[in-house]
């Protein structure tokens, strides 16, 4: 029974290294609908909106964002550009609603409807896996 006992404890522990060591997603790209009058975007600016600390381009266009829902791609996204996990971006933005400095971005139910949005919407950015980029979305940047 012990011997049982300690090679399925082995076997679990041997589960959660392999998923903990799963590979980092592709490449994440943010993105404008094809139509828009954004072009490209640097990393600092991106972050600043995602971080709801800039709410338009120095020429005065206002931007909006949009988020993924809850998942490996939105979290992959948040780490790669601003080095935070899904904890500490879900506590920034709940001071930043708190103090009334900004609105989190709006949550697209899924890729589609992101592209959807992102089609109607000139002045909307968003992000997704760079395999998911068409011609329906122009790629403002790139993030490894």
């Amino acid at each position: 029974m012990l011997r049982r006992c300690k090679a399925l404890l082995a076997l679990g522990c041997l589960c959660c290294l392999l998923l903990s060591a799963a590979p980092a997603l592709a490449q994440i790209v943010v993105v404008a609908g094809a139509q828009s009058n954004v072009h490209e975007l640097t990393r600092e600016q991106v972050e600043q909106f995602y971080l709801g600390r800039a709410h338009s381009l120095p020429d005065g266009l206002a931007l909006a964002i949009a988020d993924l829902p809850t998942g490996p791609v939105r979290d992959e996204f948040y780490l790669k550009l601003t080095g935070k996990n899904p904890i500490q971006i879900r506590a920034h933005w709940s001071r930043m609603v708190f103090t009334g400095r900004a609105l989190p971005p709006v949550e697209a139910a899924d890729v589609a409807q992101l592209r959807q949005w992102l089609a109607v919407r000139p002045n909307l950015i968003g992000y997704l896996p760079a395999s998911e980029a068409d011609s329906r979305v122009r790629i403002l940047l790139r993030l490894p």
